[in-house]
């Protein structure tokens, strides 16, 4: 297997299978999709993706000073809860009010695609994921300091950021098709998404006293990464 090929596709797989567990930026994709239609969510996971593309860039390149940024990421994290927070009450203010059939904050006048990158860019937490699995790539030699390297890895996590995504988008087309008859049902759910995601971010900033990023997985996390690269080798 080519050298570039190979860490298109392991960047692929780390972002497809990053972004299939319920968070904000698919589940918002999702109600988007309900609401607005296929193409505004589309345009709002390529805004949401082409931010994380260029965090995954800059990691690559200034590791170690944004491993430093605690104050600036402690911030942002404040920032993300409050839209979350804001999400989650959008979406139950909707389900008890039949006449409101849309969450004010995701069918804010801005295009989609502002609202996904601006969303994304206000989320930390893709920064200890990727400078997590960048480590690990760098250490198994995989991943190498030259430009089609990283041009080529960027490109396979934006696709298969993209890819997982749809699924969430066409997923929620089918489950609004299903509850046609009480769409109230689809926002509680969702608003219950938001607000369970909330309380998470809450409990990790009560865990931790500063939000250090974790450029060194923890031991448990590199097993499980490595275990995926060698499942990568074996099948490709």
């Amino acid at each position: 297997m080519q050298p570039l090929v190979r860490i298109f596709f392991t960047g692929f797989v780390i972002s497809f299978l990053g972004s299939l567990p319920l968070a904000t930026m698919n589940v918002a994709a999702m109600q988007i999709s309900v609401t607005d239609g296929i193409t505004q969510a589309m345009l709002f996971s390529l805004g949401s993706l082409l931010v994380e593309m260029i965090y995954v860039r800059l990691s690559l390149v200034a590791l170690n000073w944004i491993s430093r940024q605690k104050l600036l990421f402690r911030i942002l994290e404040f920032v993300t809860l409050l839209i979350v927070l804001a999400l989650a009450v959008a979406e139950f203010y909707a389900a008890l009010h039949p006449s409101e059939s849309k969450n004010v904050v995701l069918s804010s006048p801005l295009p989609k695609f502002v609202l996904g990158a601006t969303m994304c860019a206000l989320s930390p937490g893709q920064f200890p994921f990727w400078l997590g699995w960048s480590t690990v790539l760098f250490s198994k030699k995989i991943l190498l300091p030259r430009n089609d390297f990283y041009n080529t890895y960027i490109a396979g996590i934006g696709i298969g950021t993209f890819v997982g995504n749809c699924i969430f988008i066409f997923g929620g087309m089918l489950i609004a098709g299903t509850i046609n008859a009480n769409q109230q049902i689809l926002h509680w759910i969702v608003g219950a998404i938001f607000l369970g995601t909330a309380l998470y971010q809450i409990f990790k900033m009560i865990k931790r006293k500063e939000p250090a990023l974790q450029v060194e997985p923890t031991s448990a996390r590199m097993m499980k990464m490595e275990t995926l690269l060698k499942r990568i080798k074996k099948d490709y």
